[in-house]
């Protein structure tokens, strides 16, 4: 479990916040384009968090001026939020200069990000170990369907996060429709994407803290879909942006503890797997059969306040927000072994 300790106000800790913007919104791209992204406000809770540890916090947008602006100000360790801009291993890209720069961050290293923002990647890892994946296969825009999966599937982007490409509409059920999606996406997102078995059923989501023998696993949540008549529940971007109205967060959620060990065990293994470090979290889906299936892992969660689910979790299972950012430093500076856990 993770300790949380008293702070020493010295000396304070010089910490480099890293992130990527929303934008204003560029006409003729898809509405979910910026998802991952995050708001000023975001960042700003970060670094109230931060600074009451206290830190010296720096901004620092990751953009093209990225190298420049972190050798200019040469932080002890950097709190790590950015997504990262283009392409299938976009997350790795701050941490791999960071790691290139020799600079400590929080949160997993690139080649963790980059296993786990691809899905299909990571479910291969994760089949291997035995544990449940609903089949699938990934698709780009040479590949014709072959009809693999079976019906319905979901279709969704192979490598990104945050419901981005995830409309009310990704539940397909013939060949056709399947077909008709494909060309769709393919051409908006400029990428593979992953077809899935769509699992009906109850759908969870799981957090953890720290490492090693200090991690923490949050409660079990269970995302509820307020419309019990609607043929596929599926977290899209459009549930997410209209979450109040559409669904409700249970947690601890309502299942026997057998099945809640079941569901915290297979995450921390997960987690385990596939190298991830200081936060994360975990989905699955049970099947009306009472099968678990591994859906994703996100190692790089969001920490939008009175938003994101991780920070739901979290204060579900009693950390409020600045105890859990900082929390994050600090199993990032144990797991490095840079200072005591007392002196931030």
């Amino acid at each position: 479990m993770l300790e949380i300790l008293e702070v020493d106000s010295e000396p304070p800790l010089c910490v480099g916040l890293t992130y990527n913007l929303k934008k204003p919104s560029v006409p003729g791209v898809a509405q979910d384009d910026q998802a991952e992204y995050d708001s000023m406000g975001t960042v700003l809770a970060i670094k109230a968090a931060l600074e009451q540890l206290p830190c010296r916090v720096t901004l620092i947008e990751a953009d093209e001026s990225l190298p420049d602006k972190l050798i200019a100000n040469k932080p002890d360790i950097v709190f790590n939020i950015a997504e990262g801009r283009n392409g299938r291993g976009r997350e790795a890209q701050v941490p791999a200069m960071l790691s290139f720069l020799g600079i400590p961050f929080t949160g997993s290293d690139e080649t963790t990000l980059c296993v786990c923002l691809d899905k299909a990647l990571a479910k291969k890892l994760v089949a291997r170990e035995g544990i449940k994946t609903p089949r699938f296969r990934v698709i780009g825009s040479g590949s014709a369907d072959k009809g693999r999966v079976g019906f319905p599937a979901i279709v969704k982007p192979n490598a990104e996060g945050s419901s981005k490409g995830i409309s009310n509409m990704a539940v397909v059920r013939d060949a056709s429709s399947l077909r008709a999606l494909l060309r769709r996406n393919l051409a908006l997102y400029g990428q593979e994407m992953l077809v899935e078995q769509y699992i009906p059923g109850r759908e969870f989501t799981v957090g953890m803290l720290g490492n090693g023998r200090d991690i923490r696993v949050f409660e079990p949540m269970e995302i509820v879909y307020l419309n019990q008549n609607s043929p596929d529940r599926i977290y899209s971007f459009e549930v997410k942006q209209n979450y109040q109205k559409l669904i409700r967060y249970d947690c601890p959620a309502d299942i026997p503890a057998s099945l809640r060990q079941k569901i915290a065990g297979t995450a921390l293994k997960i987690f385990t797997l596939l190298g991830c470090r200081d936060f994360g979290r975990v989905d699955f889906r049970l099947s009306p059969a009472g099968e678990l299936y591994f859906i994703e892992i996100n190692p790089l969660p969001g920490l939008a306040p009175g938003y994101s689910d991780y920070p739901m979790l979290a204060a579900f299972d009693g950390l409020s927000y600045e105890t859990l950012v900082q929390g994050v430093l600090r199993s990032a500076l144990k797991r490095l072994g840079l200072r005591p856990a007392a002196e931030v």
